[in-house]
Order: structure tokens, then C-alpha cells, then sequence
């Protein structure tokens, strides 16, 4: 079950990964960038494709998207000099409680 939960992280940090890389793809139009999109996104669904048959389904997806959206928030934030206010933290960091709340209800 450990091990699931890993591969989900590991799913879930894929997820700004394409989002960056298909942001600096520049609509497609750059094909390296485009190629790391297709790349990340490809691995982070085959995980949770593969995490799903350990898991609960609802909590699997719940878990890789929370992930990927706060860490997606955070690079846009570093990365392309996004707007970076309190109630945005503070969201993210609700966004993190409700994470360690499904892996603490999850049974493990």
C-alpha cells in the first residue's frame, strides 16, 4: 500500500511538470516543449492508472489532482511571475490539509 501511495506522489509532481512544459510550448507550436508535455502526461496518467488498482478511485484522483494543482500554482507563481496573494497561500495550503486528511482516512 506504501508503495502506491508513492507512485501517487510521484503521478501527482508529474502534473505541473506538462502543464509547465505545454505552457512553454508556446500552443504547440514549439515541438521539444510539446514532446515533454506528451511525455509527463503520459507517465503521471499511466501511474495513476496503476495506482487506481490499489487505491480507492475517488481518493487516488483526489490526491494526484490536489497535487498536481497546488504544485502547478506554485510553479506558475516561481516560474511565469504569477500573482502570489495571502488568500492564495492559504487556499494552497487548504488544498495540502485536504490531502494529508484522504491519506490519513484512507486506511493505511
Amino acid at each position: 500500500m506504501l508503495t502506491a501511495w508513492i507512485l501517487l506522489i510521484i503521478a501527482g509532481l508529474l502534473e505541473p511538470c506538462w502543464a509547465v512544459s505545454m505552457k512553454k510550448s508556446n500552443g504547440f507550436r514549439n515541438v521539444r516543449w510539446t514532446l515533454a508535455t506528451i511525455a509527463f502526461l503520459a507517465a503521471s496518467l499511466y501511474l495513476l492508472f496503476v495506482v487506481m488498482s490499489s487505491l480507492p478511485a475517488g481518493t487516488a484522483y483526489a490526491v494526484w489532482t490536489g497535487i498536481g494543482a497546488v504544485c502547478t500554482l506554485l510553479a506558475g507563481m516561481l516560474l511565469f511571475k504569477e500573482r502570489t496573494t495571502v488568500l492564495r497561500v492559504f487556499f494552497a495550503v487548504l488544498t495540502v490539509a485536504g490531502i494529508i486528511g484522504l491519506y490519513i482516512t484512507a486506511g493505511v
